[in-house]
């Protein structure tokens, strides 16, 4: 007898759901509109090379010059302006050493040893982080910064592993070169500038080094501190001084300016017109101060960024003409322009000037 076949029975399916629609997507936001304020980079969502301002920063061989830095006439001239702070300083030291009893040699003798500080390392790594407010970059901030210093370092013939890169967070245009090793960009710079402009500033920077601008000011600045540090003291006690005679009428004002006149007039005629001259110096540091500043445009310029350096100081010229001219906001309204004595005491040339003597190098060679 043959078998009966087995009942097959229905597959089970599952059950099918209605599938919901598909959600509207929202309609596409426009393109912000540029703020007119920040300085052009890179085209966004292009190529950075097709750029003008973008150079090439293939490696090559290295030519190192003979002299890698020197001192030139403005890096000597503030140092021999800084002679009468020195000299005011270094009677102070003496004058506090006299606390020490025979150790006070001791305490002269090292301040006049702590100058060599600004070529330790260890102490220029304190000088970034706790005066300029720099750090180190990150990797990928380095991978920015590193070959555009290489090209720049290149065509100078310096070898760039003797300094140090920094980055400042700051959203201004600016860098920054400081004791013996130190250069720093702003985040703002490192970010938004084509790598050919970023290139000059950062040749300007290093010509700061190479002319020895920036030990010379670190030095001056720091063998002249106790001097400043007297006179504001000096300055704090006379003040409180008058406030007591204030209270004694005219009689006490009359009393302290005698007093005032007196020490004045044995200050002047011991110390033959020291102080007088002490008066005047800010304004002639300030003088070689923008000189130095015309050098290193100089140097970048002669390293093949004269173009590009343009840019830049246009851009800075634009960002502070929008400045003055911020309108009343919040109650405050905007810094007011410098008077011709305030200018005297700026280290920074003005725009025009450092354009003029950037020309020799903006003009097509015949």
């Amino acid at each position: 007898m043959t078998q009966p076949p087995e009942p097959r029975y229905p597959e089970a399916t599952p059950p099918r759901y209605p599938t919901p629609p598909a959600p509207a997507l929202p309609p596409p936001r426009p393109p912000a509109a540029p703020d007119p304020s920040a300085p052009p980079g890179p085209p966004e969502g292009g190529d950075p090379a097709e750029h003008p301002h973008h150079i090439s920063t293939d490696q090559r061989r290295i030519h190192l010059a003979a002299h890698q830095r020197g001192a030139d006439a403005t890096a000597i001239g503030n140092l021999l302006l800084h002679v009468p702070n020195f000299l005011c300083s270094l009677a102070v030291v003496v004058l506090v050493s006299f606390l020490f009893g025979d150790l006070g040699f001791v305490v002269v003798l090292g301040w006049l040893a702590s100058g060599l500080l600004a070529f330790h390392r260890p102490s220029e790594s304190a000088i970034a982080r706790h005066l300029l407010r720099l750090r180190y970059p990150t990797q990928e901030e380095r991978a920015r910064l590193e070959p555009v210093w290489r090209e720049v370092t290149a065509r100078a013939g310096v070898e760039g592993r003797t300094y140090e890169l920094w980055v400042e967070d700051s959203d201004s245009l600016n860098a920054v070169a400081a004791a013996g090793h130190i250069v720093g960009v702003t985040s703002f710079a490192m970010n938004h500038l084509p790598n050919g402009e970023l290139a000059a500033v950062m040749a300007h920077e290093l010509g700061h080094h190479v002319g020895g601008h920036a030990w010379s000011s670190l030095l001056g600045y720091w063998y002249a501190l106790p001097g400043r540090l007297a006179w504001r003291l000096i300055r704090g006690l006379s003040a409180v001084a008058y406030q007591m005679l204030r209270a004694f009428s005219c009689v006490g004002i009359g009393i302290a300016l005698l007093l005032l006149g007196s020490f004045a007039v044995a200050t002047i005629t011991t110390l033959y017109g020291l102080p007088l001259l002490i008066l005047a110096i800010p304004y002639a540091l300030a003088a070689v101060g923008r000189r130095a500043e015309l050098r290193a445009d100089r140097h970048a310029a002669a390293l093949g960024f004269a173009p590009m350096l343009a840019s830049v100081l246009d851009k800075l010229h634009r960002a502070e003409q929008q400045e003055t001219a911020r309108p009343l906001r919040y109650g405050v309204r905007a810094a007011p322009k410098e008077s011709p004595l305030s200018r005297l005491l700026s280290s920074h040339p003005d725009h025009y000037t450092r354009l003029h003597h950037l020309q020799p190098y903006l003009r097509p060679k015949g």
